[in-house]
């Protein structure tokens, strides 16, 4: 009787590794990039942290539960909510980035924002600047570079700030609305990472981040996070903002207090397909659920590995 060979696996993508404040993170040490908003209208009401006090005892508690990032963000990203102004913007985010820096020398911190004047005003503390709305301000990319910091490419469908998507469609040369989305996706992060290089952000500092929910139905969101190893293809660390977004809330009916275990699901999915940081509220579950995949993927030895070996109990 033979026996035909195991098919050899099919390959994983890796990408390049990030480098941020002289830690390096990749496919053995996936990142856990935790929110801190420092607002009092974010869309899910436990994270809401107007008070710098309040705000203080969410990164204590995020350190403690593994995060390896910490991203502060001053302004609401929905249509929803308050008109802020940079100066307001500002006064929300630095005192806190400068307490963060403070209390955590080694902690790389991360600023949520679209607008070059807050990032420059973080300069000398802030590590990473997480553009979330695709260079709407050309300044912003230079500015990073200029400060020092990484930054976050990030794909809006061409929405400026504060939109909420309505009626959003993807259509090519090819004429297929699904993939076409996944081509959009690819192209505005090349081209992202492209201008953010000539800028002068070093490519170890650069990080593509698909951007599900912004600009996207939930059906463009499940394909583009479906094609999660095509974004990882590009050559640059890939980031996922996952947590408790609304197309995790459509596809399983939920609102956002409800939304943890679709959201760790469709973190094993991105892990699976080659995304170095995650950025989420539930740390320590995300924590574990990325290292678990890094493990079975077998870019991560286990932690402990006795069960079995010689001289063990059963």
């Amino acid at each position: 009787m033979t026996t035909d060979p195991l098919p050899r696996p099919v390959g994983l993508p890796r990408t390049p590794a990030l480098v941020l404040r002289g830690r390096t993170f990749d496919a053995s040490r996936p990142a856990v990039m935790a929110i801190i908003n420092r607002t009092s209208d974010s869309f899910w009401a436990g994270n809401r942290h107007a008070a710098l006090e309040d705000a203080m005892e969410a990164l204590h508690a995020a350190v403690g539960a593994g995060a390896d990032i910490v991203d502060v963000g001053g302004v609401r990203a929905g249509a929803e909510g308050e008109h802020v102004s940079p100066a307001q913007e500002v006064d929300r985010v630095v005192p806190f980035l400068e307490a963060a820096r403070a209390a955590y020398p080694r902690l790389v911190l991360s600023l949520d924002t679209w607008r070059s004047e807050v990032a420059l005003a973080a300069g000398g503390v802030v590590d990473l600047v997480n553009d979330t709305w695709a260079g709407h301000d050309p300044e912003l990319v230079r500015v990073a570079a200029r400060i020092g910091a990484g930054v976050v490419c990030s794909h809006t469908g061409g929405l400026p700030p504060r939109t909420d998507p309505v009626g959003m469609r993807y259509a090519d040369e090819r004429g297929d609305d699904e993939l076409a989305v996944v081509r959009d996706v690819l192209r505005v992060l090349a081209s992202g990472a492209r201008v953010a290089q000539a800028a002068g952000v070093p490519p170890e500092r650069i990080l593509v981040d698909p951007t599900l929910d912004f600009g996207k139905t939930t059906r463009h969101s499940l394909v583009t996070l479906r094609h999660t190893a095509d974004v990882a293809a590009l050559g640059y660390p890939v980031l996922q903002a996952l947590s408790r977004k609304d197309f995790v809330g459509e596809t399983l009916d939920l609102l956002p207090d409800e939304r943890l275990e679709g959201t760790l699901a469709a973190t094993a999915v991105a892990a699976w397909l080659g995304t170095t940081v995650f950025r989420a509220h539930d740390v320590l579950a995300t924590r574990r659920v990325v290292d678990m995949v890094a493990t079975i993927r077998g870019d991560r030895p286990p932690a402990v590995s006795e069960r079995g070996e010689p001289g063990r109990a059963g």
